[in-house]
């Protein structure tokens, strides 16, 4: 086995590196501090842009300041339209909150039947107030329609008086009357008297 002294020089360059290379991977692995920083980093990386990704979707899903505004002065509206009715809404909306919520142990073994009967007439007093309150509002709402009725009906007739006088200050005085046909226009003849 005759070697040449470049493949001798090529073979000791080779292993050379190959021993830098497991020299290297031995370091590292001796390195415990070093990997767990890397280990902790890498971790530390990902756990940020999770909770990037989570805030983003989070602001997404939130309304902004505008929306929040004008769901706002919709309700304000809507209580100064109707605070009765809201306000018996508000109730029978809390009132069937505490009837779904859970009863503790506390409550059962003390109360006992005795709440049960409570809340069978609670629930009948919401029911009640409920129903009060839609008749309420049907009621209001009745008494405007005819308040605009009459009013429209009024507004009407003075409108009508007011159209006369002036076609009566307009036309021309023959007799003492004025013909509604003058006033439309109409084509028909007029009768001679």
């Amino acid at each position: 086995m005759a070697q040449t002294s470049d493949e001798l020089k090529q073979e000791i360059t080779q292993t050379r590196e190959q021993m830098a290379e497991t020299a290297d991977a031995l370091a590292y692995k001796a390195d415990v501090p070093t990997r767990t920083k890397d280990w902790v980093g890498d971790k530390k990386d990902a756990i940020v842009s999770a909770v990037g990704g989570a805030s983003a979707a989070v602001g997404d899903a939130t309304p902004d300041g505008a929306d929040v505004a004008q769901s706002m002065g919709r309700l304000k509206r809507l209580a100064e339209r109707n605070p009765v009715g809201l306000a018996i809404g508000g109730a029978a909306v809390g009132f069937i909150a505490g009837l779904l919520a859970p009863s503790t142990r506390m409550e059962d073994e003390r109360i006992g039947p005795m709440a049960d009967d409570v809340k069978a007439t609670a629930a009948e007093a919401g029911r009640e107030a409920l129903d009060r309150g839609k008749d309420v509002a049907q009621e209001a709402g009745s008494a405007a329609i005819e308040t605009a009725k009459e009013r429209g009906r009024e507004e009407g007739e003075e409108l009508s008086e007011s159209l006369q006088e002036k076609a009566r200050e307009v036309a021309p005085d023959k007799a003492g009357t004025t013909s509604l046909s003058s006033l439309t226009g109409s084509t028909q003849p007029k009768e001679k008297p």
